[in-house]
């Protein structure tokens, strides 16, 4: 691996655009700033390939728009490591996040590792090789940034690029990178990473106990604080934390006098927002609210039930073990759960896990096919 170059200049940058352009596959890694604004702030973008590493210092940098034409190219493939955030500052940038993605963490428990697993873990288990940690929670708005903390930037894409390869031919031997196309597909949705406003308001904590003119204005609220958050690109607790908005919704203030009773509502946030709280409250009080989704409230099974739950469950990890799959990965628990209660269309019996076990579940709980113990092992008959 070469030299970690530092791209603070437009000419350094045309330089690094030459090189990767006609590249295949893309190690990438970002860092960034959220805590005090709506939008995260790119402050330091890693690349690396087979034969180079760059940290590119956006803030440096009048544009970095070339280097996002390389990137959002749809003939290179971009490798990152539990993308979600990495994804929502290029959706940002753009207004859509590029397309041909490959994932580490999404990948790894089909290669037998841990669901969720974190960067380092998995470098320490395809690699053998052991990560610092101690710049997690460093400020990457200093500058210049420290020797040590780029090494740590760069660390991120150097070994991502050592395990792309290695992963990626691993899967293709077992015949398994195809599994993955809908996951990568599912990563390119929009609405993960701008949630429409009208919907902001089912992430509330407590809004299942709302009713009626009080289930209305929290969904009211929501809805201008989402929108208010992004005209001013400030946190959303910054405007109003989440349960002082249940609280508003629950007791209905209808004047100043009235806010100041909310507890958690301070002074700063009346004088600026007070006469807008009050106006959403009285514009939404008599409306009719948007109907909570019954069905995705979480019912607990029968015992018959979780009996079904336990027998898939173990059919599961006979499956897993011989394919050297996590379980948790080829049959979610979840996804089991929803089966049983009679959902065909969860995912254990879509895309790849449908192929590999899906009729074997269905089959089973309907009574087609049945467990027996053979010589100390579980079989399906």
């Amino acid at each position: 691996m070469s030299k970690v170059q530092v791209v603070n200049s437009a000419e350094q940058l045309d330089r690094l655009v030459a090189r990767i352009a006609t590249e295949q596959w893309l190690a990438l890694d970002t860092e960034f700033l959220r805590e005090k604004t709506y939008r995260p702030e790119l402050c330091l973008l890693q690349i690396a390939t087979a034969n180079l590493v760059a940290c590119v210092d956006p803030l440096a940098l009048d544009s970095i728009d070339p280097l996002l034409d390389v990137i959002y190219n749809p003939a290179i493939k971009k490798v990152l490591h539990a993308a979600g955030q990495d994804l929502e500052i290029f959706y940002w940038l753009r207004g859509e996040v590029p397309g041909n993605l490959f994932d580490t963490q999404v990948a790894a428990p089909l290669l037998g590792h841990q669901e969720q697993i974190g960067y380092a873990n998995l470098v320490g288990e395809v690699l053998n090789i052991s990560l610092s940690k101690s710049h997690s929670r460093a400020d990457w708005t200093r500058r210049p940034l420290p020797p040590q903390q780029l090494q740590y930037a760069a660390d991120d894409v150097i070994y991502l690029a050592r395990m792309y390869p290695i992963m990626r031919d691993k899967l293709e031997q077992l015949k398994r990178l195809h599994w993955l196309d809908r996951e990568w597909q599912s990563m390119t949705n929009p609405d993960l990473y701008e949630k429409p406003a009208d919907d902001v308001w089912k992430r509330l904590r407590g809004i299942d106990k709302l009713k009626g003119p009080r289930l209305a204005v929290a969904q009211q609220l929501a809805k201008w604080r989402e929108l208010t958050a992004r005209e001013k690109n400030l946190p959303r607790n910054w405007l109003v934390k989440d349960d002082v908005l249940v609280d508003l919704a629950k007791q209905m203030p209808l004047d100043h006098g009235e806010l100041k009773h909310i507890r958690g509502l301070n002074d700063g946030t009346i004088r600026k927002h007070g006469d807008a709280l009050i106006e959403k409250i009285k514009a939404s009080k008599d409306a009719d609210p948007v109907p909570l989704d019954q069905s995705k409230r979480k019912t607990k099974l029968t015992p018959a039930q979780d009996a079904s739950l336990d027998l898939l469950t173990a059919v599961a990890k006979i499956h897993a073990h011989e394919l050297e799959i996590n379980p948790s990965i080829l049959a979610p628990r979840k996804s089991l759960e929803d089966l049983i209660k009679g959902n065909t269309e969860t995912s254990v019996m879509q895309g790849w896990r449908g192929e590999l076990i899906g009729p074997v579940l269905q089959s089973l709980l309907t009574g087609e096919r049945h467990l027996q113990i053979d010589n100390g092992s579980v079989k399906i008959v």
